[in-house]
């Protein structure tokens, strides 16, 4: 059977200060009214019935999730005790998963993505599963086809076909430099890495226990005790130690053997405050604006963000990310956006947890 897990655990440090330790990037309101997880259900919702979907996130952010997804069982809610990044997430679901399903097939999707439209995504994602289902040795990844040389994304280079928009990978490859990634647009035969998979259970377990085998072990321990009153205390005691390791690093770079299928999407990866300029329409000046009243007076190319009805108003300044929240503003150039992560540590060192 197939079963989807979105995953859902990240922190999102990159758009403080909406994004906060209790609350996600992947739970705030400022992409066109709705969240992004909230959005990644509504495509997987497309592809399966809710009692087949599943969420993976960290334990602490489990009641909010299912205040967003009240559609999900609450056995289809699983909390992480610790983040491990993605290769024990991805593994502990798909232990769970095996637990239930010997045969379950999976799809991995991301919660901080915006995909369109529906009908590519969902053609896609049911090839994907149908390249799992029938390649049980494989593992399968969606490839984006790049529109830029994007040197913030890894890239996979594609080999053979073997069917319609299905292809060998002959290499993964870590964020390039320009030169590299102009050629690889140039080429043709490289996608983006978006991120998201499919693969039997079985198979990814295999090839955890091949590459990563520290946390194969533990994972299936916790995951043999899920449906019994010990689950919290095993899942406590083993899972914060495991390495902190990328599904990339740990399984797919190393695997026997992967497939890529081309998802011919608009593909957005929210990572960061700049990348509001390819999901909202700008104004005649070039300023995107999300959530509350701004007003701009000779000003060019800014992102404004606020959820409230704070106004915020600008005269002469150009290409500014200001992010307004109750308790914090952030105001910074649009090339210094991804120094957030190292201002966020700052924050922390100065003020403790007192802004996060």
């Amino acid at each position: 059977m197939r079963h989807a897990v979105i995953m859902a655990g990240g922190a999102g440090r990159r758009l403080w200060p909406l994004s906060r330790n209790s609350r996600p990037k992947q739970l705030l309101r400022i992409f066109n009214g709705t969240s992004l997880l909230r959005q990644s259900y509504e495509r997987t919702a497309a592809l399966l019935p809710p009692q087949q979907i599943n969420v993976i996130t960290n334990q602490v952010y489990l009641p909010v999730v299912a205040r967003e997804l009240p559609e999900l069982p609450d056995e289809n809610l699983l909390g992480e005790p610790a983040g491990r990044d993605t290769a024990n997430a991805v593994g502990l679901a798909a232990a769970i998963l095996a637990d239930r399903d010997p045969d379950a097939v999976v799809g991995v999707f991301t919660a901080d993505h915006i995909i369109t439209p529906l009908d590519r995504f969902r053609e896609a994602a049911d090839k994907a599963f149908r390249a799992a289902e029938e390649n049980p040795d494989a593992l399968v990844t969606m490839g984006v086809r790049p529109n830029r040389p994007d040197t913030a994304y890894g890239y996979v280079h594609r080999g053979e076909r073997i069917a319609d928009g299905v292809y060998e990978v002959r290499q993964f490859i870590e964020k390039p430099n320009l030169a590299e990634a102009m050629r690889y647009v140039a080429d043709g035969e490289y996608y983006w890495n978006s991120g998201m998979f499919a693969w039997r259970a079985g198979t990814v377990l295999d090839q955890l226990r091949k590459h990563l085998p520290q946390s194969h072990g533990p994972i299936c321990e916790i995951a043999r005790a899920w449906r019994t009153p010990a689950r919290q205390d095993k899942a406590g005691a083993l899972y914060p130690s495991l390495m902190k390791i990328s599904i990339d690093f740990a399984v797919m770079e190393r695997a026997d053997r992967v497939l890529v299928v081309e998802l011919g999407c608009h593909w957005v990866d929210v990572g960061s405050w700049p990348a509001m300029e390819s999901v909202i329409e700008a104004d005649a000046d070039h300023n995107v604006t999300s959530g509350g009243p701004t007003l701009h007076l000779g000003s060019r190319g800014n992102i404004v963000v606020s959820e409230d009805e704070h106004l915020i108003a600008t005269i002469g300044v150009d290409d500014l990310v200001i992010v307004h929240s109750p308790d914090a503003t952030l105001i910074c150039t649009k090339r210094d956006a991804q120094s957030i992560k190292e201002l966020v540590d700052e924050v922390r060192r100065v003020h403790g947890e007192q802004y996060l």
